[in-house]
C-alpha cells in the first residue's frame, strides 16, 4: 500500500510516497528554472516555496537528441520531458532513516544524453538495503560544455558540483548522513566522477567515489571546445557568443549539433578537430583551469582526491555495444586494425595488432578492433586511474563485470552499460531486458548490488585493493578474482595510455 510521507529542505515541504518500506521523493530542484540567456549560464539557487510541494513524480529531462541508429534500440529506458525546472533529483531513501550512507549517481549518455530518471537508476532497491540513493540530471551537449571564451564553462559539472551541495544541505532530511557521500556513475557520468575527483570545486563534497567505465582521461583544451563553438555558430548563421546562441531554438541546436557531431566523425582530422578524432564526443570536460585545472589523472596523479576512497572499473567488452547493433562488427576488414591502433598512439602499431591477434588468434578483425578501442576508451584508463593513486591515503578497487548480454544472440557479450541493472538491481524494470536479454541472472545482480552497497556503507570489499598485486575482483561470468589481467596487453599502453 502507497502513503505519503513528507520532509523539509532549505527550499520547502515536500511530500513523497512510502511503499514496502522505501521513501520515494521526485523531481526535486536542486536550481532555479532555467529560462532564455539562463540556459548558456551557470545555474542558481531555487526559489523557495510555501506549503508543500509534490514530488510523487518525476520532473522534467535536459534537452537532448536522444540516442540515434541502432543503439537507440537497446536504450529504451531514456525518456524525454522538456521542460524549464530540468535541474532536479531524485531521492529514494529507508523509511525512518538516520544518518544513512548516501548514494548520488551522474547518469551516462557521452554529455549529450540521458537522464536521472531512467527506469534502470531507479534507487528502491538501495533504499531496501539501507542507502540514500539519489539521480541527478545536468545540463548536456552545448548547454552543458559549450566554451565561448569567457570565464562560464563546465556548465555541466557545475551543475553536478551545485547538486552535490543540495545533497550537503538537504540530504539528513531524508535521511541520509552528508558526511557520508559516495558521488557514482557510468560512462559520461564516470567521467564526471572522474572530473570531480580531480576539481577543487568539489573537494569535500564526497568522501566515495564510484567510476564505472569511465576514468580520469576524459577531457579537452579550450582550444578544441572553443573550435567546436566556432563550428557549431558557422553551422547556425550566428556570433559564437552565449547571448547568440541563446537566441537560437533548442530544437536547432540540438539539431546542428548532430550533424556537426557527424561531420567530425565522418573527417577525423586531428589537425582540425584535435582530441574530439578520438574521444569521438562532441562536447565533453573542458580543461579551464577553475573546474578542471587540468587533464583530471594527472591532477589525481598529484594528489586530489587522495582522502577519497574509489571502486573503478569497465565491463569485459565494452565496445561491442557500439558496433554489434547493426552489424558493423561484421564489416571491419583486417586491413583496419593497423590504422586503428596507430589512431590510439600505440607506438608500433603492426607489433600492437599481432600482440591483440596473439592473445585472441580466433578473433574476427571486429572483435580485435572492438579490444583495442575498449582499452583506450575505457580499460586501461581505469588501471591508470589505481595507478596513479598509488600512496593515496584512501583504498582503490578495480573490477570487472564479465556477465554477457542475452540480446542479440549473445554477440554483445558483457558490452557497455550491461552492469547497470545488475549494480542497481533493476532486472526487472522497463527497458532492462533490451540490454541484459532475457533471463538474466538474479545471482549475478544480488552480488554486484551487494558490492555497491558495502562499499557505499564504508565497509571492506570481499577482495583486496588494486595494488600492489593488480586485483580485479571480477562479476559475472565466472567471478572470483584475477590477479594481473592480461599484463602483456597493458604493456602495449605504457606512455601512451
Amino acid at each position: 500500500m502507497t502513503a505519503f510521507v513528507t520532509a523539509e529542505t532549505r527550499s520547502g515541504r515536500v511530500r513523497g510516497t512510502v511503499e514496502r518500506g522505501v521513501a520515494r521523493f521526485l523531481g526535486l530542484p536542486y536550481a532555479a528554472p532555467l529560462d532564455g540567456a539562463g540556459w548558456f549560464l551557470p545555474a542558481s539557487a531555487p526559489e523557495p516555496w510555501s506549503g508543500e510541494r509534490d514530488a510523487t513524480e518525476y520532473g522534467p529531462t535536459v534537452p537532448k537528441p536522444g540516442y540515434q541508429g541502432p543503439v537507440s534500440e537497446i536504450l529504451t529506458a531514456e525518456p524525454d520531458f522538456p521542460g524549464a525546472e530540468c535541474l532536479n533529483l531524485n531521492v529514494w531513501a529507508p523509511e525512518g532513516a538516520v544518518d544513512a550512507p548516501v548514494f548520488v549517481w551522474i547518469h551516462g549518455g557521452a554529455f549529450r544524453n540521458g537522464s536521472g530518471r531512467s527506469s534502470l537508476y531507479a534507487g528502491a532497491a538501495f533504499a531496501r538495503d539501507g542507502v540514500v540513493c539519489v539521480t541527478i540530471n545536468y545540463r548536456l551537449g552545448a548547454l552543458g560544455f559549450l566554451d565561448t571564451g569567457d570565464e562560464h564553462t563546465n556548465l555541466g559539472l557545475r551543475d553536478q558540483i551545485m547538486a552535490l551541495h543540495w545533497v550537503r544541505e538537504n540530504i539528513a532530511a531524508f535521511g541520509g548522513d552528508p558526511a557520508r557521500v559516495t558521488v557514482a556513475g557510468e560512462s559520461a557520468g564516470g567521467m564526471s566522477v572522474g572530473a570531480l575527483l580531480s576539481s577543487p570545486l568539489a573537494a569535500g563534497l564526497f568522501t566515495q567515489a564510484v567510476l564505472q567505465s569511465g576514468a580520469g582521461h576524459h577531457a579537452i583544451t579550450r582550444e578544441t571546445a572553443q573550435k567546436v563553438t566556432r563550428a557549431l555558430a558557422e553551422r547556425l548563421g550566428v556570433a559564437p557568443t552565449r547571448e547568440a546562441f541563446a537566441g537560437v531554438g533548442q530544437d536547432e541546436l540540438i539539431a546542428a549539433s548532430t550533424a556537426l557531431d557527424l561531420e567530425v566523425q565522418g573527417n577525423p582530422d586531428p589537425a582540425v578537430w584535435g582530441e574530439l578524432t578520438r574521444n569521438v564526443m562532441l562536447f565533453e570536460p573542458v580543461i579551464d583551469g577553475d573546474v578542471l585545472p587540468r587533464l583530471p589523472i594527472e591532477e589525481i596523479a598529484d594528489g586530489a582526491g587522495s582522502d577519497v576512497r574509489v571502486l573503478a572499473g569497465s565491463t569485459a567488452d565494452e565496445a561491442r555495444f557500439f558496433i554489434v547493433p547493426g552489424g558493423m562488427i561484421d564489416l571491419v576488414p583486417e586491413e583496419a586494425l593497423i590504422p586503428t591502433a596507430a589512431k590510439y598512439g600505440l607506438p608500433d602499431p603492426a607489433a600492437a595488432v599481432a600482440r591483440y591477434r596473439a592473445a585472441e588468434p580466433d578473433a574476427s578483425p571486429g572483435d580485435l578492433f572492438c579490444r583495442i578501442m575498449a582499452d583506450w576508451f575505457f580499460s586501461i584508463p581505469a588501471v591508470r586511474l589505481a595507478e596513479a593513486r598509488r600512496g593515496a591515503a584512501a583504498d582503490t578497487y578495480l573490477y570487472r563485470f564479465d556477465e554477457p548480454s542475452r540480446a542479440l544472440g549473445g554477440r554483445l557479450g558483457a558490452c557497455h552499460a550491461i552492469e547497470l541493472a545488475y549494480a542497481f538491481d533493476n532486472l526487472l524494470v522497463e527497458g532492462a531486458v533490451n540490454l541484459t536479454g532475457a533471463d538474466a541472472r538474479q545471482a549475478v545482480a544480488d552480488e554486484t548490488h551487494a558490492a555497491w552497497v558495502r562499499f557505499t556503507r564504508g565497509e571492506d570489499l570481499d577482495w583486496p585493493v588494486h595494488l600492489p598485486e593488480r586485483t580485479v575482483r571480477v562479476f559475472g561470468g565466472a567471478g572470483g578474482t584475477v590477479v594481473d589481467p592480461a599484463p602483456e596487453i597493458r604493456a602495449l599502453w605504457e606512455g601512451v595510455r
